[in-house]
């Protein structure tokens, strides 16, 4: 088109809306966000024990950390804060998939939250075995639970740990109970072989079952239920009232078959609609009797002895395995024995020894 024709053109051509740098000019002019204080183990505490949330997330993220460094200091912390620990009641929170744990949890942890009472929750979401990454979506599904002033909701990576449960969620639990914490939740990503991870932890557990889904009786799996101390039908509302009282007909009559529990509390089963807000002041109920019969028994304060022994032994073993896995002869030989397992050059028992002998230097 010649230049006098293209004046007479009305179609005009608008410039481009400026794309964003691929790099945050920031960092290219050596400006970065204020980094947090480092506070001191005494800070720590201190700011622990007066309640301080933002400290109390730091600390905990300290307890998970894996540098050596940290280690020595989120013990140190964990030293000063036991004396000021197990004034709470811990609830272990566990189901199949699909059961609405956190939808359950943020209504019970509001019906607590509003009566006064202090709750934390420390929700385990799974990590990803390709990139060990996890979602830690929690603080989002109980969007309302979250932001109340006598809650806490705090989820941690499972980090591959069986049994859903974090590593140093023990740790946790007692720097929780340190910032005044009258309830405190421990979930787990779901039901597995390992869930003895979390009764060995808390006071009380919970299994939340759903039913609607197939045939109930398969769900009663021996090791599971014996450890419950309440079952829970989640979803009892609209058309699942009637298949959820059947259910729960079906799990009382499974638990009254079971040989009593060491605490000698007979476990219950009962309905509950976290939609409908039904049925969850009666598990709350079914919890504070559970807490007063064991404290009136003994049994609260032996449980928590014995948790203490098996905490122990849990140390001994993740310490003998870090230490092991970091050691510098076992890391410069673990590929070459990989390497020959999969030419087939090898055993998996005499690749195992090998690493074991020159860890003992035999």
């Amino acid at each position: 088109m010649e230049e006098k024709d293209r004046n007479k053109v009305s179609l005009k051509i608008q410039e481009g809306v400026p794309q964003p740098p691929n790099i945050n000019p920031d960092v290219l002019t050596g400006i970065s966000r204020k980094r947090r204080k480092r506070y001191s183990v005494n800070e720590f505490t201190d700011g622990i024990l007066s309640g301080n949330r933002s400290i109390l997330s730091q600390a905990i993220t300290l307890v998970e950390s894996s540098l050596p460094e940290h280690f020595r200091s989120a013990q140190a912390i964990i030293e000063k804060c036991l004396p000021y620990s197990s004034r709470s009641v811990r609830v272990g929170i566990t189901g199949v998939p699909g059961a609405g744990k956190s939808t359950f949890i943020e209504t019970f942890g509001l019906l607590v939250a509003e009566t006064g009472k202090k709750i934390a929750v420390l929700a385990i979401d799974p990590s990803s075995q390709n990139t060990k990454g996890s979602i830690l979506g929690d603080k989002t599904r109980m969007e309302k639970l979250s932001v109340h002033p006598n809650a806490f909701v705090r989820p941690s990576p499972s980090a591959g740990t069986l049994g859903g449960v974090a590593r140093k969620t023990r740790e946790s639990i007692i720097l929780c109970e340190a910032a005044g914490f009258d309830t405190i939740i421990v979930e787990t990503v779901g039901v597995g072989q390992s869930e003895t991870s979390v009764r060995a932890m808390v006071d009380f557990f919970l299994l939340l079952m759903l039913t609607g889904a197939g045939d109930e009786i398969q769900g009663i799996k021996r090791g599971i239920i014996e450890m419950a101390d309440a079952v829970a039908i989640t979803k009892a509302d609209g058309g699942n009232k009637i298949p959820a009282e059947n259910a729960r007909i079906m799990f009382q009559n499974a638990l009254s078959l079971f040989p009593r529990t060491q605490s000698g509390w007979k476990p219950l089963a009962l309905t509950c609609s976290a939609r409908e807000k039904t049925g969850i002041s009666e598990i709350l109920k079914v919890i504070g009797d559970y807490a007063g019969y064991a404290k009136k028994t003994g049994y609260f304060e032996e449980l928590r002895k014995q948790q203490a022994v098996i905490r122990m032994h849990d140390i001994i073993s993740e310490y003998l395995e870090d230490s092991f896995y970091n050691h510098s002869e076992i890391k410069s030989l673990v590929p070459e024995l990989e390497t020959e397992l999969h030419k087939g050059t090898i055993t998996s028992y005499k690749a195992a020894l090998s690493l074991i002998n020159k860890y003992f230097k035999k």
